[in-house]
Parts: structure tokens; C-alpha cells; sequence
């Protein structure tokens, strides 16, 4: 008798054990770990000032929102930066990054209209080590 797998495999022809051995490069595992731990970080300095986190790390087709809080009217969707200072930081925010974040904020306002008449807008939170969060209301807008 020929000895045969349980494995099926799936869409991509590789069954689903070889699959699942594939690991990231430490780097890679670094910067998502550092991201994870950034989120949390600027999560925990927004329900110090008052937020009330609607969602953490919002994912679309177009983009992800890394939080989405709301204080009183507002809904602020914030893009959360992490770098060795918090200038490089706040370079850390491209064209390109605020127009797939707005992209993925209306997705976000679509999935949950019960938002949708509250003041919006896009914030980013700073991170760097030993430095405490900076928070930048409006860092952006709709707009560009």
C-alpha cells in the first residue's frame, strides 16, 4: 500500500503543514512586534485624555487604520508611528500612507454609520523610546 497524506492542499497547491512552517524574517517579526507595542502604547495614552477606542487596527482593501477613537463629537481615525525619535516619526507619514488611511476611514464610516455625522479627522501618534506618545490633532486632512 502506497502511504498517502492527510495534508489537502489548498488554493496554492501546498498543503496546509509545508505552509505553515514558512516563518518571517526576525526583522520583519522585530518591526510587527514594535508596531503591536506601539498601538498599545498610543491606545492607553488616548483613554488617558479622554478616547474611547472604536477599533484597533482596521484592515480594508484599500488600507488599515491602526485606531479609530472617538472623545465627544469627534472620531478621530490616528496613524500610529513608531521610530528611534519623534521626528523621524512624523516623517514616518507619506502622501501615499494618508490617502490609503482616508480610503480605509471611509470604509470604516461605511461599515458603521452611526458615525457617519460626527466631526471626523486624522491624527497620528508619535512614538519613540523613553519619550512619552505626541499626539497631533489634524495631522492631516481629507484634503490631499
Amino acid at each position: 500500500m502506497a502511504k498517502t497524506s492527510n495534508i489537502e492542499p489548498n488554493a496554492d497547491g501546498i498543503g496546509a503543514e509545508a505552509k505553515a512552517t514558512k516563518t518571517a524574517a526576525p526583522a520583519r517579526v522585530a518591526a510587527f512586534r514594535t508596531g503591536l507595542s506601539a498601538e498599545a502604547r498610543a491606545a492607553a495614552y488616548l483613554m488617558a485624555k479622554g478616547y474611547r477606542i472604536l477599533a484597533k487596527r482596521f484592515r480594508t482593501p484599500v488600507g488599515e487604520i491602526d485606531l479609530v477613537a472617538r472623545r465627544r463629537n469627534v472620531v478621530a481615525f490616528v496613524e500610529v508611528k513608531a521610530r528611534a525619535t519623534l521626528d523621524d516619526a512624523a516623517y514616518a507619514v507619506t502622501l501615499r500612507q494618508q490617502r490609503r488611511i482616508i480610503d480605509a476611514a471611509q470604509a470604516w464610516l461605511m461599515a458603521h454609520p452611526e458615525h457617519a455625522e460626527f466631526d471626523l479627522r486624522f491624527d497620528a501618534m508619535l512614538i519613540a523610546p523613553r519619550r512619552l506618545p505626541r499626539h497631533l490633532l489634524a495631522a492631516f486632512d481629507a484634503s490631499t
